[in-house]
């Protein structure tokens, strides 16, 4: 497929998602017809510096983007990107620490991260600096960090993807993060 510009399906999948355009998207989707080309098409898609097409639309804040994205069968949502070795989740991270503080809590900035999450996202993977997303938050942002912290244990512990246990471990050794006090 290629548009009357002359850009390819590629091109235009990124395009939708940095300008978060489902309609675009939606557009390029259909002309692929079967969900082995499309897979195809956006877990190779990349731009010039190898950012995926979710790199880009968390990079973005594209949430309803990334919500369409996400539900395509058999794409990756843990690619890493070519220069920082990012996930999608590390790049929604920046992308939450880039907006005023105020903001945070309004137009449900989180969301983002946790639409990541809920599909499946490793907040476990660490980027060529050594770092998880959770390390990228900003200190004044505790509900992001406890988002992912969540995330993060839910993983270690197995748990299903839909499940998350806060705080109700029977033995402190299980815990994350463990009280000083050995007392009974």
């Amino acid at each position: 497929m290629k548009n009357i510009q002359g850009a390819t399906p590629r091109e235009l999948v990124l395009e939708a998602c940095r300008r978060n355009n489902t309609s675009l998207l939606s557009e390029v989707l259909a002309s692929l017809a079967t969900p082995e080309k499309i897979a195809d098409l956006l877990n190779n898609a990349k731009d010039g510096v190898g950012n995926h097409c979710l790199h880009l639309a968390a990079s973005y804040g594209s949430y309803e983007v990334l919500d369409t994205l996400l539900d395509q069968e058999n794409l990756e949502v843990d690619p890493l990107d070519r220069l920082e070795r990012d996930t999608p989740l590390h790049k929604a991270v920046r992308f939450i620490n880039s907006l005023p503080a105020p903001q945070w809590e309004e137009d449900a900035a989180h969301a983002v991260a946790e639409l990541l999450i809920d599909a499946g996202a490793d907040p476990r993977i660490r980027n060529k600096a050594k770092l998880k997303p959770v390390d990228l938050v900003d200190p004044r942002n505790a509900e992001l960090r406890d988002v992912l912290r969540r995330a993060e244990y839910s993983m270690m512990m197995g748990g299903d993807d839909d499940v998350v246990v806060v705080g109700s471990l029977g033995d402190e050794e299980e815990a994350p993060t463990g009280s000083a006090s050995d007392s009974d």
